[in-house]
């Protein structure tokens, strides 16, 4: 990826300009990104350790975990670092791997989330079947796919991004470089870059969306119509609604940021947005699946038992 411009670095100018305010904002996200660290990190380690949540379900949610915690990292470090500091740069190469890293890992959660739902509906609606379909063999396929697609995905966006001409102002309006950012300042043809961004990014976003509110669509028709037992039926809808509440967290920021035009964009409400699904949903994720799940709770219990 070439730099095919006059720019050599950016000027990433964070949530907000007020000084005092600073240190306060830096502790709040300090606390939140080890939250964030050791929540999911809790999880992903129970998960690897516990036999018992050897499964299919635990095996995707280990992998949400550790996208969790590697998505916060892309931005959470570099925001700290920049509230304390008077020189909120980043490099012209550190802007582009942020910018790949953040759509890698975003496009790959959203993809994950609808493999997840599909793995509900496959052992809510079709449980005999359940072991044979859902085997480990597909499991590892389709996680390694995702992962793949969600790299390929944000390579496109960071070589198409790397080749833009930079010639005016190296100020970005965000706590971290971002596509629709970055075309604000772009000084050259941004039409494919907007095309990617509306049609490619909108694609993988979208696409998993509906596959997941179509599995959620199945799950509750099988339930009423199927389901006699009112025990099994709050069980399932239990298990269902932690899963459901990270796809809202996560996709509704997201689809209000990414299907706006740029033209008429603001970017304090991107901002704002951007924490909602870069922060607050990695923090919440940890609280959702053990406050709601009983065998996490207890798997949690029996690591911390052992390691006493």
């Amino acid at each position: 990826m070439l730099n095919q411009t006059s720019v050599t670095e950016f000027l990433l100018l964070g949530i907000t300009d007020i000084q005092v305010l600073q240190p306060f904002l830096f502790m709040i996200f300090l606390a939140i990104y080890v939250l964030i660290v050791a929540g999911n990190g809790a999880i992903l380690v129970i998960v690897i350790l516990d036999p018992r949540l050897h499964s299919p379900m635990y095996f995707f949610l280990g992998n949400l975990s550790c996208l969790d915690i590697c998505y916060s990292t892309v931005t959470l470090p570099k925001m700290l670092e920049n509230f304390l500091s008077t020189h909120k740069a980043i490099s012209f190469l550190g802007c582009i791997s942020q910018l790949h890293f953040f759509h890698f890992l975003g496009s790959t959660e959203a993809m994950l989330l609808a493999i997840m739902a599909f793995d509900r509906f496959v052992a809510i609606c079709k449980p005999l079947r359940y072991p044979l379909i859902m085997n480990h063999q597909l499991c590892t396929q389709m996680a390694i796919t995702i992962w793949s697609i969600g790299f390929f995905h944000a390579m496109l966006h960071s070589i198409m991004t790397s080749h833009l001409k930079f010639c005016g102002s190296n100020h970005i309006h965000h706590f971290f470089c971002d596509v629709k950012p970055l075309l604000e300042l772009a000084c050259g043809n941004t039409e494919l870059n907007q095309w990617l961004l509306n049609t490619v990014t909108g694609t993988i976003g979208m696409g998993p969306f509906f596959l997941t509110l179509l599995s959620y669509f199945y799950i509750i028709m099988y339930l009423f119509f199927k389901t006699h037992s009112c025990s099994m039926l709050h069980k399932a809808l239990s298990t269902c609604a932690s899963h459901f509440m990270v796809v809202i967290l996560l996709y509704a920021p997201v689809i209000f940021t990414y299907i706006r035009p740029t033209s008429g964009s603001s970017m304090d409400q991107d901002r704002i947005l951007a924490i909602m699904y870069s922060v607050v949903t990695p923090v919440l994720n940890p609280l959702i699946y053990t406050l709601r799940n009983k065998e996490v709770k207890g798997a949690l219990s029996r690591v911390i038992r052992r390691r006493l």
